[in-house]
């Protein structure tokens, strides 16, 4: 080989050489912030996924609240529908069926709606003595009362009370109107 050619051969590896070297450190010192970069993006990446599930659970939360909502409006309205005079026969203080379907929709709305609160006023008709009718009046609300517990109603939403013969809803003397005074009524708060 000529010298020319062995010149230019060294040349050439000399260049290929320090290209090399170059190659080498542009590798060595683009490592660590390439591998910086990696970090970073994956913190970034594990912000922006951490970002979306706290949107998405509050989206989710959000129409579980509206579904909540629609549903406690479509017991309050079958609770509002419902009827709220419930009677009762001649001395007695047994729940009718009529009046345990109706009571099933007051119990759903109240169950649902820790906060709804309700009354219950128990009546008699004016036969018997007025304690009689204090008394029975006072069986008939707790009737209607241990039939919303019974229904997953808390107690606390309940109160009780008995005006006997006191408030009559009929002021005939005759079993239709005394028919009509035999209640309990329901009442919201």
């Amino acid at each position: 080989m000529s010298v020319l050619k062995q010149a230019k051969a060294v040349g050439i590896a000399v260049v290929l050489a320090v290209l090399a070297g170059c190659a080498g450190q542009v590798n060595e010192s683009a490592g660590p912030s390439k591998i910086e970069t990696d970090a970073e993006r994956a913190a970034r990446e594990a912000r922006q996924a951490e970002f979306l599930a706290k949107q998405q659970k509050s989206q989710e939360e959000a129409k579980a609240a509206d579904r909540a909502e629609i549903m406690g409006e479509q017991l309050r309205n079958n609770a509002m529908a419902a009827d709220t005079l419930f009677f009762f026969g001649f001395d007695k203080s047994d729940l009718s069926q009529d009046a345990l379907d109706d009571l099933d929709a007051h119990a759903k709305y109240l169950a649902s709606v820790r906060a709804a609160k309700v009354r219950l006023e128990g009546h008699a008709d004016e036969r018997g003595t007025r304690a009689y009718n204090l008394a029975l009046g006072e069986r008939r609300a707790n009737a209607v009362a241990r039939y919303l517990v019974i229904q997953g109603v808390n107690r606390s939403q309940i109160e009780t009370v008995s005006y006997g013969e006191e408030r009559p809803l009929s002021l005939s003397r005759d079993d239709n109107g005394w028919s009509r005074n035999r209640r309990v009524e329901l009442i919201y708060q």
